[in-house]
């Protein structure tokens, strides 16, 4: 679980879900509610069922509360790199596109979150999307936010392949 947020992390469904096969990695934020789970910090990897697993750091730079409080602060959320064979998927997280996506090297899939005011405008995803090169996108969670802009943005962007999905 990237972060403790109630649209990311439900203890109950998991609960209900989980096998005593389920692996669970998670944010150190998660911890409390899934005591179970194998926690990542950013900067941590991982090895499960297989998987590498790499927490980085998902967080705002610029979208924040009214009191000035970032929706997402600076290491309480996690996006994971996960790899298995030769390839490298990226789950961002709620975040925005912080410095560090440039230092994750080789993307082959990138999930990258749209939403305002929580997340990424179009052309911060747009941004984050050609600081990091993957093949395939996949934008998520951009409730009442266009994903044909963004598709728009990157239109002359031949190496990345945007798919748009029903992700609300």
């Amino acid at each position: 679980m990237t972060h403790d947020h109630p649209d990311h992390l439900d203890a109950k469904t998991i609960k209900e879900l989980s096998t005593d096969k389920t692996i669970l990695v998670a944010s150190p934020v998660c911890a409390e509610s899934l005591p179970d789970a194998h926690i990542l910090a950013n900067g941590q990897t991982g090895e499960f069922a297989g998987l590498k697993i790499e927490a980085v750091p998902a967080y705002n730079l610029v979208h924040k509360r009214p009191d000035g409080i970032a929706f997402h602060p600076k290491g309480d959320g996690d996006g994971f790199v996960i790899a298995f064979g030769d390839k490298r998927v990226y789950v961002a997280g709620d975040t925005e596109n912080v410095p560090e996506m440039s230092r994750l090297g080789h993307i082959d899939v990138a999930f990258l979150p749209m939403n305002l005011p929580y997340t990424m405008t179009p052309e911060m995803v747009a941004n984050a999307a050609k600081t990091i090169q993957p093949t395939i996108l996949y934008p998520y969670h951009y409730s009442g936010t266009d994903p044909l802009a963004l598709v728009n943005l990157l239109k002359d962007d031949k190496g990345i392949e945007v798919r748009i999905r029903d992700l609300r």
